[in-house]
């Protein structure tokens, strides 16, 4: 498995071997939300960075999964139409939410790592 990197949204972004990304939502992200019951996908489209792609709901709460870098959604996940659990189940493997073609390749590696994600999460958690 590739590398992956991380937004301070709590999204995960894997490359391709296709200069596609595709996004989920950290399982940090989703154990705050609780049990995911409907997830609202993009639309094949492009977004600018920070744009709001797709809605995750849950018991608990409704929140936004926001597009990492700028660019076009190429493809959605439609097994979370009828099994939005997978977000719980399985956030960082069949819980992707959808691939984009970022609008510069390099950008990726921009993104947060895996050490300075998890100095994110353990900062979040001190507070």
């Amino acid at each position: 498995m590739s590398q992956l990197r991380f937004t301070e949204d709590h999204e995960w972004l894997r490359a391709e071997a296709d200069g596609s990304v595709t996004v989920g939502i950290t399982a940090f992200a989703q154990n705050a939300l609780g049990d995911v019951v409907f997830v609202q996908l993009p639309e094949l489209q492009s977004y600018d960075k920070g744009a709001e792609a797709a809605t995750v709901e849950s018991v608990k709460a409704a929140s936004g999964v926001y597009m990492p870098l700028d660019g076009e959604v190429l493809e959605v996940n439609p097994a979370l139409e009828d099994s939005p659990e997978l977000v719980n189940e399985d956030p960082l493997g069949q819980g992707w939410f959808f691939r984009f073609k970022p609008a510069d390749a390099n950008a990726v590696d921009k993104l947060l790592d895996q050490d300075a994600y998890d100095r994110l999460i353990k900062a979040q958690d001190d507070n």
